[in-house]
């Protein structure tokens, strides 16, 4: 797999520009990009957001300056997007932006403590060319080559090549029907849900959802009741019942972790549903493995439709595909990218062949 990444990792080339770097972005990425740098010995020069976020305050004790204050106060400077876009509006600003001056995305960590770099490829190509042979056409290939390249680069044209939207899944891939038994794990408050709704125009036997957050399941509970054959559950998904500790999280997540104070009851897809599944979602933050373990029974007996997250964890790249074909080898993978920056939204869909 090696061979097929031609591109540096983003970091080396940070630390070699001549360049000043500027962080686009503030919060949890922010900080974990400033400090990769720093850790370089690379500083960075200024930071700004977008202009309806900049109020004058400041991050890691530099004002927060808008775009036009960097333009006017630099020639030429190296951007360096530190957060997590999916609108229209703001991917076309960085689109702009990014013909103006050189810019990337790098990929941080979302549940890893880890940066994935070339190394990380060399070090499990084995894995990887295994997961890329599991890949079931030519489009699909491409988009892995593609996502990989990004994940080492930060170059976004690597995300635009992959992307697709999802309506394509739903109708071409996942070829959703009335006849549907949907088993969402990570609902959030819903989204997903909502889409899968559309694609059956409303039509579908019985819904399923986990969601960890308490936060979160109280907006799914909302979001849900006017909605038939709806059973919801106040679970994370998990290989057994159990009861794990997480950290709460700014924003839509919570992180699974040792350190955590909040108790959340766990239990498995074969554990709590009894019935044939015929579309299995997974978006759990880095517990997907986890997660499939606990769904073996389901996807060995009924070999339901998958929607995998791929992007939690850096070994999500082949580990999911890999553990799923451990114990079914009837599946074909396809792999896309949705609309996003960075590579969030890029999944596995397994299909029985």
């Amino acid at each position: 797999m090696i061979e097929k990444i031609i591109e540096q990792n983003v970091w080396d080339v940070l630390k070699s520009t001549p360049l000043p770097i500027v962080i686009y972005g503030m919060g949890n990425g922010a900080d974990m990009v400033i400090d990769k740098l720093q850790s370089m010995g690379v500083d960075f020069a200024d930071i700004f957001a977008s202009d309806k976020f900049v109020r004058g305050q400041f991050f890691r004790g530099k004002q927060v300056l808008k775009y036009s204050d960097v333009c006017e106060k630099y020639y030429n400077f190296f951007i360096v997007m530190s957060f997590a876009v999916h609108d229209d509006e703001t991917i076309e600003n960085v689109l702009r932006m990014s013909k103006e001056h050189p810019l990337v995305a790098p990929d941080v960590p979302v549940a890893d403590d880890s940066i994935f770099t070339r190394e990380f490829i060399e070090e499990h190509d084995e894995e990887f060319n295994k997961a890329y042979s599991l890949l079931a056409d030519d489009e699909s290939r491409e988009n892995y080559i593609n996502i990989l390249n990004f994940k080492v680069s930060g170059k976004i044209e690597y995300l635009l090549k992959a992307e697709k939207e999802k309506r394509f899944i739903y109708d071409k891939i996942l070829k959703i029907s009335d006849e549907e038994i949907f088993v969402d794990l990570g609902a959030y408050d819903g989204d997903t849900i909502r889409e899968f709704i559309d694609a059956c125009q409303g039509k579908y036997k019985k819904i399923y959802a986990f969601e960890a957050d308490e936060k979160n399941f109280k907006k799914l509970t909302i979001n849900t009741k006017e909605q038939k054959n709806v059973s919801i559950y106040n679970l994370a998904a998990w290989d057994k019942k159990e009861t794990l500790l997480f950290e709460k999280k700014k924003g839509r997540n919570s992180k699974l972790s040792s350190a955590g104070n909040v108790e959340v009851q766990a239990n498995s897809v074969d554990n709590v549903i009894d019935e044939k599944i015929t579309v299995l979602k997974m978006d759990i933050e880095g517990s997907e493995e986890k997660a499939l373990d606990g769904a073996r029974g389901m996807i060995v007996k009924y070999k339901p439709k998958l929607y995998v997250c791929a992007y939690h964890r850096n070994s999500d790249m082949f580990l999911l595909p890999l553990k799923i074909n451990s114990f079914c080898k009837d599946y074909g993978f396809y792999f896309y990218h949705h609309r996003y920056i960075p590579a969030w939204e890029s999944n596995f869909y397994g299909v029985v062949k």
